[in-house]
């Protein structure tokens, strides 16, 4: 009995260090961690747009805007094609942030992770670190952390005010803004609304140029 209480007080030591790092018990920590984020960066730096349009014999590159992302791929190469690099580009941040959830407790490490395909979307290593926007892939994140339920019923409205207003970027910005908002009313704690704010500015920062477009007037529209 004693050595049977023993075993049992280890455990729980172990479990307790473990999730002082943020994994679930039974993971070696610090490799977990490394790997994860590997992979993570590696999958979100995945250049689909390029991909497609190269396949179609297009250097995207050159065309449109020179994005890699599905707006510009929707200009290029049809409504099909665009949707098709969304959902792809979507899965990036979706698929990566509900296996990061699932094995890490730590808010912090969890924040971080998450936006590591976000990163390597925005820095691919393959096209010398000039991707995309990374609008589609932090939406895979936030329905990662809001369900897929809400999330649809976010993009029923996102996809009606795109349609209405006809400038991608411009409810992109303001959906953005939304964004450490939406984290207060679900989770109610300033950890959650800080990785929103720092998510927000992410699409910010990458729009910038939007921005002195659209300050200028000068914006594209999706469809002219």
């Amino acid at each position: 009995m004693p050595e049977f209480i023993d075993a049992h007080k280890e455990q729980a030591r172990c479990f307790v260090t473990n999730r002082r790092f943020g994994v679930k018990q039974g993971m070696n920590e610090q490799w977990m961690v490394l790997l994860v984020g590997f992979f993570a960066y590696l999958i979100g730096s995945i250049p689909v747009g390029f991909l497609v349009a190269r396949a179609k014999g297009i250097n995207i590159k050159l065309v449109g805007s020179g994005n890699i992302g599905a707006t510009n791929i929707t200009r290029s190469l049809g409504l099909f094609w665009g949707a098709t690099v969304g959902v792809v580009d979507f899965l990036k941040g979706f698929l990566p942030a509900l296996f990061i959830q699932r094995y890490f407790t730590q808010d912090w490490l969890v924040f971080l992770l998450c936006l590591l395909p976000v990163i390597g979307h925005i820095f691919p290593l393959w096209l010398n670190f000039k991707g995309g926007k990374g609008v589609a892939t932090i939406f895979g994140i936030i329905a990662a952390f809001f369900g897929l339920p809400i999330f649809f019923a976010f993009l029923v409205i996102w996809f009606i005010v795109v349609k209405l207003v006809n400038v991608m970027s411009l409810v992109n910005l303001v959906t953005a803004l939304l964004f450490p908002l939406a984290f207060w009313i679900k989770f109610k704690d300033l950890p959650h609304v800080l990785f929103g704010l720092i998510l927000s500015l992410i699409i910010w920062w990458s729009h910038r140029k939007n921005l002195q477009r659209l300050i200028a007037g000068k914006e594209n529209r999706i469809a002219k």
